[in-house]
């Protein structure tokens, strides 16, 4: 048979094909366009392909694959794109996004789920894409509100003290977090854990408790001395500290669950005459990360970093969401560039502002708006909880985990704010670069990522509006479009191929 004939012949079978491809796109909402031409029988692209993956705040759409949208030459003649997005103006690197593995989460993980539902659910939040790929913890040093019971790592007889720290044990940690985080590093060896004490044990404290009370200065060489047994301890289960905080929120005393008022003076010295120096003579020593706490005083940081000692052993701020707004990270950077940020903690519940959901909140004002003023992580709260909002001793009744597992069956749900973080955790890899992205769509809030290895661009947006928003953007010569469906969340992701720019030039913000 000659070959033209052959070509002929299944020409209308491919026809057909094209033509159910666009009855397809026609019924598929929201929808992408499809361009492609028909030569000798087959079809083929005509330019760059993105890839696209959609949430609504309805719930009907969750982190799901959409058709593929074709990015064109920018027409001259064409009205400005929306979001026009330049690699060459980079600024900070990403480490990545995770959650906290509270005692709470471990003991759900250990002791809730069969083995096989627990190695299902760790490859899924841990594993590569297209899992959700989570590369940072956070766990507590000592006892949280989410802990079965409050403890501390040297718990002495009222009245007695350890100033040689011969009682520390990590006992409490051995029956279900150190088990956890060893499963968890086993899959992700570069997975980044900061650990964050609540309380120093009672007998270092002004009120003998681990409930309120402050550090005493006298005690405060031996906390540090407690802070390096910890990560010396974990370090011999094989499981590496990447950072440490000296006190989880120093400004705020909890009625109901571990504490400790640390001042700026205290964290001063503490970082700058007993830890920094301690783990400065440490091989593969954790960074010290100031304050782990909220927006709202930023001038708390500042404080400390006027100290020269305390500032040569930073490696930078962690920071809470729960008051105060995201600018904040940005203020601190400003006076100090040297010095990163990362969000700590944040958590969803359900308390009257989330009944609708948090999927544009967690996207759009805390990932989004924290990376957007520097952080380089952001780290949710508890990484799983039960359907009750727990197990929990004290402080938050309402707080949810990025999953719920079912204690009584193991079953998992995710909820909003895995979908949040996935939009950008699964596409972001370590080493990123947030680049430059303008953006004059009002209804759109955007944020543009070039990956390290393959040189892919990744572009997260949110659709505020409660209509469909026609988003157009373009970076260099390409151009696309697309149709936001109603308060939605989509990310893009195209080729290092579609560039055509100059060398990248460091940016200022």
């Amino acid at each position: 048979m000659d070959e033209n004939q052959g070509v002929g012949r299944w020409t209308p079978f491919l026809s057909m094909i094209l033509l159910t491809l666009l009855a397809m796109s026609a019924l598929h909402w929201p929808r992408p366009p499809l361009f492609v031409n028909i030569t000798a029988g087959v079809l083929q692209p005509t330019g760059v392909m993105v890839h696209v993956w959609v949430s609504t705040a309805d719930r009907r759409l969750r982190l799901a694959r959409q058709f593929d949208v074709m990015a064109g030459d920018n027409d001259a003649k064409a009205a400005p794109a929306d979001v026009i997005i330049d690699p060459t103006r980079k600024y900070q690197t990403m480490v990545g996004f995770g959650a906290a593995l509270t005692d709470s989460s471990a003991w759900l993980i250990r002791n809730a789920m069969s083995a096989s539902q627990r190695s299902a659910l760790l490859q899924e939040l841990f594993g590569p894409p297209p899992e959700l790929n989570f590369r940072m913890l956070r766990i507590t040093i000592g006892a949280s509100d989410f802990s079965l019971q409050h403890y501390t790592l040297d718990d002495m007889p009222a009245g007695e003290v350890d100033l040689d720290l011969q009682h520390f044990n990590v006992v409490p940690n051995q029956a279900y977090l150190i088990p956890a985080l060893q499963e968890i590093v086993a899959l992700r060896p570069d997975v980044q854990i900061i650990a964050s004490p609540w309380s120093a044990p009672a007998w270092m404290k002004s009120s003998s408790n681990l409930i309120g009370g402050a550090l005493l200065e006298q005690y405060e060489s031996v906390f540090a001395d407690y802070l390096v047994r910890f990560v010396d301890a974990f370090q011999g289960y094989g499981i590496p500290i990447f950072a440490l905080t000296v006190q989880n929120e120093p400004a705020f005393l909890p009625l109901t669950y571990p504490g400790m008022e640390l001042t700026a003076a205290a964290r001063a010295r503490l970082i700058g005459q007993y830890l920094g120096p301690a783990l400065a003579q440490r091989k593969n020593a954790p960074v010290i990360l100031g304050w782990d706490h909220n927006w709202d005083t930023p001038g708390e940081s500042l404080s400390v970093l006027a100290d020269p000692d305390a500032r040569r052993h930073m490696a930078g701020i962690a920071w809470h969401c729960y008051r105060g707004n995201p600018s904040a990270q940005s203020t601190v950077h400003d006076a100090y560039p040297q010095m990163d940020a990362y969000l700590t903690e944040c958590s969803g519940g359900d308390w009257p502002s989330a009944r609708k959901g948090e999927l544009m909140l967690f996207a759009r004002n805390i990932v989004m708006e924290s990376v957007r003023n520097w952080a380089r992580g952001v780290v949710y709260w508890n990484l799983a909880l039960d359907e009750n909002h727990g197990p929990h001793a004290g402080g938050c009744d309402e707080c949810k985990g990025v999953v719920t597992i079912d204690s009584a069956t193991g079953e998992v749900s995710r909820n909003d704010e895995y979908y949040a973080f996935g939009h950008f955790s699964r596409f972001v890899l370590p080493g990123a670069a947030r680049v430059k992205s303008g953006n004059t769509n009002a209804g759109i809030h955007q944020l543009a990522f070039q990956n390290p290895d393959d040189g892919s661009v990744v572009l997260v947006a949110v659709n505020d509006k409660a209509e469909i928003n026609h988003l157009t953007v373009s970076q260099g010569s390409l151009r696309f479009a697309y149709d936001m469906p109603p308060s939605s969340v989509a990310t893009f992701v195209w080729p290092a191929a579609a560039m055509s720019v100059p060398p990248a030039q460091p940016a200022a913000r």
